[in-house]
């Protein structure tokens, strides 16, 4: 018997030969396993990423996604209007043409800005809280989608509305839906389901996000990381507000977002975000005696 001879005698008596019968039946059912795991996960698509026709954020496996992933509808051309790009002199220095005077200057515009539960009377011209909206829809954003909307309400009435919609929810939610810890967390700052606030302060602006455009034609159009681009907008708002010495608190109305979507007649695609009521603060109002953090203790260095 020559070595070619042993080596195929070998391997007729190997182990595996000799019980695939048995392997074989066990590799399908994995197969089957695998495969249907994967259809149920990703709904229908074996081994693909989740699509998100809102522009919603996807994890998979450690990585985030957002927006929509190997859709069938594919367009060539860009939402956003391709135009030649022009030159940028860069940031302007507002103050002595100093960039530490400005920085410190602002920084004692942010740093006197407080949450205020207690509003004055004294009206607030329309125009200025217009002029500070503007500004924060100076924001960058997701491919330039600009994904906000920023509902001003000034009409005593639709105030009153808001807030009995926001205070139904909120005397469910202190009483039910939030935790002992929570409330336990919230009880140095004295709030409660009783918002005041809310038809006291001159104007309300409730922030919304768009989840997702309208096309011209009725389709959806993709708005990218619309929750962040939203939340820097605000962010800006905040501080243009505070900078024409006008108050606010920033709320997040829990539970309230449809009703109050369905009251300014709001369109689906857009979610509340948060609430600000714009003001002067009252003569006797007050505010926790809170610290914030030093500089050394938010920023590390490498």
């Amino acid at each position: 018997m020559n070595f070619v001879e042993e080596i195929l005698r070998a391997f007729d008596q190997s182990l595996i030969i000799s019980c695939w019968k048995y392997i074989f039946p066990v590799l399908v059912v994995l197969y089957l396993f695998i495969f249907l795991y994967d259809k149920h996960r990703y709904g229908g698509k074996a081994a693909k990423p989740p699509t998100t026709p809102n522009g919603a954020k996807e994890k998979l496996d450690g990585i985030e996604y957002v927006g929509e992933i190997e859709t069938g509808e594919f367009d060539p051309t860009p939402e956003l209007e391709e135009r030649e790009h022009i030159p940028f002199a860069g940031a302007k220095v507002t103050l002595d043409k100093d960039p530490i005077k400005a920085a410190n200057h602002f920084y004692e515009i942010v740093n006197d800005r407080r949450s205020v539960r207690k509003f004055s009377r004294r009206p607030v011209d329309v125009s200025v809280v217009e002029r500070c909206i503007h500004a924060a829809g100076t924001g960058p954003s997701g491919a330039h989608t600009e994904p906000w909307t920023f509902c001003l309400v000034s009409d005593p009435d639709m105030k009153l509305q808001v807030r009995e919609i926001i205070e139904a929810e909120e005397f469910i939610n202190y009483e039910q839906r939030m935790s002992k810890q929570w409330t336990t967390n919230l009880r140095p700052l004295k709030t409660n389901h009783v918002k005041e606030y809310l038809t006291e302060a001159p104007h309300l602006i409730l922030i919304f996000k768009q989840t997702y455009g309208i096309k011209q034609d009725g389709g959806k159009k993709q708005h990218y990381y619309n929750e962040i681009s939203t939340s820097i907008a605000t962010g800006i708002l905040l501080c243009a507000l505070q900078a024409a010495g006008l108050n606010t608190l920033v709320t997040t109305p829990l539970n309230c977002g449809p009703a109050l979507r369905n009251l300014l007649g709001r369109p689906l695609n857009e979610k509340l975000l948060v609430l600000l009521p714009v003001g002067y603060a009252a003569d006797d109002c007050t505010v926790p005696d809170l610290k914030r953090k030093q500089v050394e203790d938010i920023i590390v260095k490498y």
